[in-house]
């Protein structure tokens, strides 16, 4: 796989991720080297600050007198430090489009959120299911594609655009997972978040100096060519995201998991849906999503985190620059490690998918990871219900670890309580 299509990549790595493209640097020339780090004679430094002591909020210490207790001690301290804005309650939904396509019923629908423009979502589930089933929360990646939204995992017609069918060969083994999972007997739902596909930020919105000289709106039907300027053009504009958000007093991923919230608020009420069977997952940028959504959401009943595992040293010393501003929360580090929010959900189950030639993480970090997240799950006494798992190539949700992943999903929402 190309570096051009690493998914939920930074500033150094890729074309037009971040705001220098003269510092593209490939991860092994600085990760290869112990003796470095990405911010030089700091960057230990840093490490040291994280250090010092177990995060304050870890149950690895040992202080806590209770599971339940440390839970939420430790998630209301997570979402306080994510500032999540306010978004109001379950949201009315409009069925635009109702249609079957291989053996699946698909519904588009969508939403007004209190800003930006109507939410775009899509539900699958097999065509002539009756009754409740067990549903999943399925999370696209970064993947420096923001133009599009639920199109990066989904098929609805044996026509594809070129860019979709691109990007699903190379990040999905050619699958649109959320319609393969949907197969087996799910109901699925794709929801565009904050800034992609319906989400994205458009260019007639934005001042003519902030356009990087594109034109003055989108176009209606664009071309490869304005596709792909648009997503390098969004790519460079993150910085500027992240640094109004900070200032609006919220933070990226508090934005993701307050829209990600609502849209389990819509999975949720809906009559096809068992409620307390509930999953979510997603690859790299849905891996982070999957993070704090199965973290800090205690309906999720089985998370699955593809390719976005490591901790926040890695981040400190090795692999900022690999990852977009969509990945920090300020001081959060302090309270949890990366890996601890998504334990937070001990007991219930979890699995992480993890890429041997990841070249956005450092090997070892991620296995420190598994091992930190296996040790909160034994002092849960819920050992067998979190699995980490290490899968041959790079940064992809291949075939191979879509099949460990569907099983698992069977396995914790529909043989477990069954």
């Amino acid at each position: 796989m190309s570096l051009t299509g690493i998914g939920f990549a930074g500033v150094s790595l890729l074309p037009g991720c971040g705001t220098d493209r003269n510092e593209r640097t490939r991860p092994q020339e600085i990760s290869d080297d112990d003796h470095l780090s990405i911010i030089g004679e700091y960057g230990f430094w840093g490490v040291s600050l994280l250090e010092k002591e177990l995060p304050a909020f870890s149950l690895r210490r040992r202080e806590w007198d209770s599971l339940d207790h440390w839970r939420e001690a430790a998630r209301n301290r997570a979402l306080e430090r994510m500032a999540i804005p306010d978004i109001g309650g379950v949201p009315d939904v409009r069925v635009d489009a109702t249609y079957s396509y291989d053996g699946l019923a698909i519904e588009e629908i969508s939403w007004q959120l209190p800003y930006g423009r109507r939410t775009e979502a899509m539900v699958l589930k097999p065509s002539g299911a009756t009754g409740q089933l067990p549903a999943v929360l399925a999370f696209y990646e970064h993947g420096l594609q923001k133009y599009f939204g639920v199109n990066k995992i989904t098929r609805t017609s044996d026509e594809q655009h070129t860019v979709i069918r691109e990007h699903q060969q190379e990040y999905y083994d050619g699958y649109a997972w959320a319609n393969e999972l949907a197969k087996r007997g799910y109901v699925v739902m794709v929801s565009d978040v904050f800034p992609f596909g319906s989400r994205r930020v458009q260019l007639q919105d934005v001042p003519a100096h902030i356009r990087d000289g594109l034109g003055y709106r989108d176009p209606a039907n664009p071309t490869d060519q304005e596709i792909s300027a648009y997503n390098e053009w969004a790519a460079r504009h993150e910085h500027i995201m992240a640094k109004s958000l900070f200032s609006a007093g919220t933070t990226w991923p508090g934005v993701f998991f307050g829209e990600d919230r609502v849209a389990l608020d819509v999975l949720s009420a809906r009559e096809d849906v068992d409620p307390e069977n509930i999953g979510c997952g997603g690859l790299s940028g849905g891996g982070i999503r999957t993070v704090m959504m199965g973290g800090l959401d205690p309906r999720i009943k089985c998370a699955v985190c593809i390719a976005f595992m490591t901790t926040w040293k890695d981040m400190v010393i090795r692999k900022s620059f690999t990852h977009t501003w969509m990945s920090f929360v300020p001081l959060l580090p302090n309270d949890l490690d990366f890996p601890e929010i998504l334990a937070l959900r001990a007991p219930l189950s979890a699995l992480t998918l993890n890429a041997e030639e990841d070249e956005l993480f450092t090997q070892s970090e991620i296995q420190r990871a598994d091992e930190i997240i296996k040790e909160v799950y034994q002092l849960a006494g819920a050992e067998d219900r979190y699995r980490g798992s290490f899968h041959p190539g790079g940064h992809k949700f291949g075939e191979g670890m879509q099949a460990e992943a569907f099983d698992w999903f069977d396995q914790w929402l529909k043989e477990y309580n069954n």
